[in-house]
């Protein structure tokens, strides 16, 4: 597999997870970090390592000053990585008693890490706005999975949903929607795959949503990559020969943080898209099955298919494993291209 994408903002966590006064410790891209509040509820992140003797930043503590203390020997670093207390001898505090500080931004309802040495562009955050205009009650759960895989494993895996009618019979697709009438297009770095399928038998989970009696509909899916590791993928229902806005559906939110060329942290949630006024208890149940349906999905089957193909992978090597392209893999080969692309780029701009 290729390596990482630098100069990128990665999903660390969702912003719930990070509570006031703990540190957190996550492996992004290669890099062990240290992440935490201030007290003025700013998140920050640093090198998860002190310079003095490598205890690993995340067992210290938020000190009341805003300042992360090593647990080890007390040592201070304030948000820039600078050593600010040095509690032993006279206090002296030599120049290369500093750590790393990475760029973090708190932004749809998740905690962001740039881990490149370039300046940080907030506006490369991948717009992720559904989440923050949805209602919450039409938000599932905020979910998160860890997959001994390579994070394009799983890319490939959502950009080519022709899968969902093998892997997830019955729920996410069925026979009806094996064909389908597909477009790949690119805006800039990011790629989305479209499938149309018309006049077909609604997939369980859409069924729940729309009409709950198995009558046929138009379905659609357009899933779009947006690099270097986030996915978002507009999919829905509506009656056949009928405009989209009568039907209705779900914005999947799919978050990949790679920790290293085998790990990758699945960050996922649902938002409901023109939810039908169902009555409160109805719409409640729904939303406890869309999150047990799509958790299930990803667990019990997207996972072990991901890890399997990777322990082949592994045990052939990549150049016997390189695939043969099928009909439904121009969106895995668009992205991986710009993928290329982007990391061609980021080279030639690096000084020297």
């Amino acid at each position: 597999m290729s390596s990482f994408i630098e100069n990128a903002w990665y999903v660390a966590m969702w912003a719930e997870a990070l509570e006031p006064g703990k540190v957190v410790q996550r492996e992004i891209a290669g890099h062990d970090i240290a992440i935490y509040r201030m007290p003025d509820g700013i998140p920050a992140a640093l090198d998860d390592r002190c310079p003095h003797r490598s205890a690993p930043l995340h067992m210290g503590r938020v000190c009341p000053n805003g300042n992360l203390q090593c647990g080890y020997h007390g040592l201070q670093f304030d948000a820039t990585g600078a050593c600010a207390v040095n509690p032993h001898g006279k206090g002296v505090i030599p120049v290369a008693l500093r750590v790393r500080s990475y760029p973090v931004i708190e932004r749809h309802s998740l905690i962001w890490v740039w881990t490149g040495d370039q300046p940080a562009d907030p506006a490369l955050i991948p717009d992720l706005s559904v989440i923050d205009r949805a209602a919450p009650k039409d938000v599932t759960y905020r979910d998160v999975l860890k997959m001994e895989a390579n994070y394009q494993l799983v890319i490939d895996n959502l950009l080519d949903l022709s899968h969902v009618a093998f892997l997830h019979g019955g729920v996410l697709g069925n026979d009806s929607t094996v064909a389908a009438d597909i477009a790949v297009t690119q805006e800039g770095d990011s790629v989305t795959v479209s499938r149309w399928m018309p006049n077909v038998k609604p997939p369980g989970l859409f069924d729940m949503l729309f009409r709950r009696d198995g009558s046929l509909v138009d379905h659609w899916s357009a899933i779009t990559w947006m690099a270097p590791s986030c996915l978002l993928n507009n999919a829905g229902v509506t009656a056949v020969g009928a405009p989209r806005s009568e039907g209705t559906g779900i914005f999947g939110l799919h978050l990949l943080t790679p920790v290293n060329e085998r790990k990758t942290v699945y960050h996922f949630a649902a938002v409901r898209q023109n939810p039908l006024p169902f009555p409160d208890d109805v719409h409640a149940k729904i939303m406890e099955d869309l999150k047990v349906l799509r958790r299930k999905a990803f667990v019990t089957e997207d996972e072990p298919m991901i890890e399997a193909q990777q322990r082949v992978i592994d045990k052939v090597g990549e150049q016997t494993a390189r695939p043969v392209l099928l009909s439904v893999d121009g969106g895995p080969v668009r992205y991986r291209r710009v993928l290329d692309e982007i990391r061609t780029r980021q080279v030639a701009q690096q000084p020297g």
